[in-house]
């Protein structure tokens, strides 16, 4: 069986050739993604001057996404990521480069743009699931988060240049904001074709072939059963809830009060500001501070922040409490999903990684009607407090959780294997078995995966497991009775 990727190996993520072809192509990537986002509705409106053909588009292919999260988490812990990967790659070039043709060709239509939206879509739940579930493949255990942390960065910094980039694309042309996403995907196949790299530990042993619908259920019942699953779900809900809704409660807000689209722009532009800062400061801050402390910050500081947008609600300020909280959000995410990565069996990552984003950012869909409803008929006053008060809900459950108070930084030693219960010698489906050289040595003393400094702080990248010896994290990869079968929360 191959082990986790520990001390051996690159020292730096900057110098780990695998992940930063991963990274690298998926910036370019996103990058084409964000541009199309942009697309989508201004070309619709382009060819039928119908705002609410150019609004269903858009949340057709939101549906199509969270209806598919589920059992892309499934297809990712059944089948060879990679091949998944790259097969989700080329199905997107090839959709773009056809919607780019149609509508050069001047045969573009909203069905086709709706159908190329929801393929999309549904090729990003199954790709970025199983993104997700590889990263601990790529890197060594005590990177994780760090890595979780660049990719924040990387999705705030497209967040940012991407809508601008794309509109200005737009006004050459209404087909090249596509055409550039066709072959942004082609360059993201490339870099999956070069990365040497399995993704994926083991594959499972013969005789143990089970239904997708019982993996499903193993991947729920692993994670609503495991404490610090259980408890950043309970917390990650409302917390999301409560930071959309502000914001889409804001732009409403602002909208009524008649403020220029110009300066309504700004908020989003405050926001990705926060973020990226947040995200290029989260190494540091993972080095200074627990992630259970990280998490009771932002959740004790979140109160105070989203009641100070009150008195600013009628400016683009508004935004600027907001930001600061957010600013709090990748390191968080990179302390949380370091720990999934750590203490998640990998043969069960993509189930859980698919089915915590499902509870974490499923009720933030609700959020921008509430937001509409309230600020329609209660204005600043009713927005701020009620998404407050949703916001508190996080607070109480992070500061009384026994799945955060009982949180400790792991060991390698501890760490769920992908595999267990296999034989060894097994390489990734469909993969040739990696090199020994990286892996860690059978007998090998426990590595920390993160160093603490005097003060038993975590350090850089730490992952955490709940409890003691028998907790989460040093749970056998089948799962408490051994059942059969087989990943933006702040």
């Amino acid at each position: 069986m191959r082990r986790l990727l520990t001390a051996p190996g690159p020292n730096s993520l900057w110098r780990n050739r695998d992940f930063n072809l991963l990274w690298g192509s998926q910036a370019l990537s996103d990058l084409g993604s964000s541009m199309s986002s942009l697309a989508y509705p201004l070309v619709v409106l382009v060819l039928t001057h119908n705002a609410v053909l150019a609004g269903a588009v858009g949340t057709a292919a939101m549906v199509a996404k969270t209806a598919v999260r589920l059992p892309a988490g499934v297809l990712a812990d059944r089948v060879n990521r990679r091949r998944l990967m790259l097969a989700c790659d080329s199905i997107r070039l090839v959709a773009f480069a056809g919607l780019a043709a149609s509508l050069l060709l001047g045969y573009g239509n909203v069905l086709v743009i709706a159908v190329v939206a929801m393929i999309e879509s549904v090729c990003a739940a199954a790709f970025d699931t199983s993104a997700m579930s590889a990263v601990r493949n790529l890197v060594p255990l005590d990177q994780v988060s760090t890595a979780v942390a660049r990719d924040e960065a990387r999705s705030y910094a497209v967040g940012l240049v991407g809508p601008p980039i794309g509109g200005a694309v737009f006004g050459l042309g209404r087909a090249l904001p596509f055409l550039a996403d066709a072959i942004s995907y082609l360059v993201s196949l490339v870099g999956l074709l070069l990365i040497r790299r399995p993704m994926q530990e083991t594959a499972e042993p013969a005789g143990t072939a089970t239904s997708p619908l019982r993996d499903l259920l193993e991947g729920l019942r692993y994670t609503v059963t495991t404490p610090f699953l259980r408890a950043a779900m309970l917390i990650a809900a409302p917390l999301n809830f409560a930071i959309n809704g502000m914001l889409f409660g804001i732009i409403i807000l602002l909208q009524r009060n008649g403020t220029p689209p110009v300066l309504i722009g700004t908020v989003e532009t405050i926001v990705g500001v926060g973020g990226l800062i947040g995200a290029l400061a989260a190494s540091s801050m993972m080095r200074r501070f627990a992630f259970p402390k990280l998490l009771r910050a932002i959740t004790l500081l979140g109160i105070p922040l989203l009641l100070a947008a009150w008195p600013l609600a009628s400016t683009p300020l508004a935004a600027a409490p907001v930001a600061l909280l957010i600013l709090l959000g990748p390191p968080l995410n990179a302390g949380l999903f370091g720990h999934l990565a750590a203490t998640t069996p990998d043969r069960l990552q993509g189930r859980v990684n698919s089915a915590f984003m499902t509870a974490a950012m499923g009720l933030a869909a609700l959020a921008p009607l509430l937001a509409g409803t309230l600020a329609a008929h209660f204005g600043a006053a009713g927005v701020v407090l009620a998404f407050t008060a949703a916001f508190a809900v996080s607070t109480v459950a992070a500061l009384t959780a026994k799945g955060i108070r009982e949180m400790r930084p792991v060991t390698t030693s501890e760490t769920a294997p992908a595999g267990a219960g296999t034989e060894p010698g097994t390489a990734e489906v469909g993969e040739p078995q990696a090199d020994s050289a990286q892996s860690e040595p059978v007998g090998a003393e426990p590595v920390e995966t993160g160093a603490g400094d005097a003060d038993d702080r975590p350090g850089d990248g730490d992952a955490y497991r709940i409890g003691g010896p028998h907790g989460a994290g040093a749970r056998d990869a089948r799962g408490a009775g051994d059942r059969p079968g087989t990943g933006d929360a702040g």
